[in-house]
C-alpha cells in the first residue's frame, strides 16, 4: 500500500464579491419604522383637525356674541327713534286737532252768519275736508308705526 501521503489542501475559491446577507430582523425594522411614521403622521393630522375645529368653534361663538351685542344696540336705537317719532306724531296730531276744532267753530259761526249773498262756507268746508284728510293720513301712519 504504497499511497503517497499528501496533505489535503483545501482550495478556497477566488475572492468573489460577497452578497449582503439578508437578515430577517432588518426587514421587520423597516416595516416597524414605516408604521411608526405613518402613525405619527396620522396623529398629527388628527390633532391639527381637532385644533382647527376647536378654533372654528371659538371664533363662531365670538362672532355670535358680537352680533348679539350689535343687534341689541340697533334694537335700542330703533326703539328710541320710534318713541321719538310717536311723540312727534302725537304732538302733530294734537296740533291738527286744535286747528280742526278752531275751523269747526269758525265754520259754524260762518254758517250761522252767512246770508244768501255770500258763499264763504263752501271754502271753509273744503279747507276742513283737506285738514281731515291730512289728519286721517297721520293717524294711519301712526297706526303703521305701532
Amino acid at each position: 500500500m504504497n499511497t503517497p501521503v499528501e496533505p489535503a489542501v483545501f482550495e478556497q475559491p477566488m475572492a468573489r464579491p460577497s452578497k449582503p446577507v439578508k437578515r430577517k430582523g432588518k426587514g421587520r425594522t423597516y416595516v416597524l419604522l414605516f408604521m411608526a411614521w405613518t402613525l405619527l403622521i396620522a396623529l398629527g393630522g388628527l390633532g391639527a383637525k381637532m385644533y382647527t375645529d376647536h378654533l372654528r368653534q371659538q371664533i363662531a361663538q365670538q362672532i355670535a356674541a358680537q352680533t348679539d351685542q350689535q343687534l341689541q344696540a340697533v334694537q335700542e336705537d330703533y326703539k328710541k327713534q320710534l318713541d321719538q317719532l310717536k311723540e312727534s306724531v302725537g304732538g302733530d296730531l294734537a296740533k291738527m286737532q286744535t286747528k280742526i276744532d278752531a275751523l269747526n267753530e269758525l265754520l259754524a259761526f260762518t254758517k250761522d252768519s252767512a246770508n244768501s249773498k255770500t258763499d264763504n262756507s263752501n271754502q271753509l268746508y273744503t279747507q276742513l275736508n283737506e285738514v281731515k284728510k291730512k289728519l286721517d293720513d297721520l293717524k294711519k301712519n301712526l297706526d303703521v308705526l305701532q
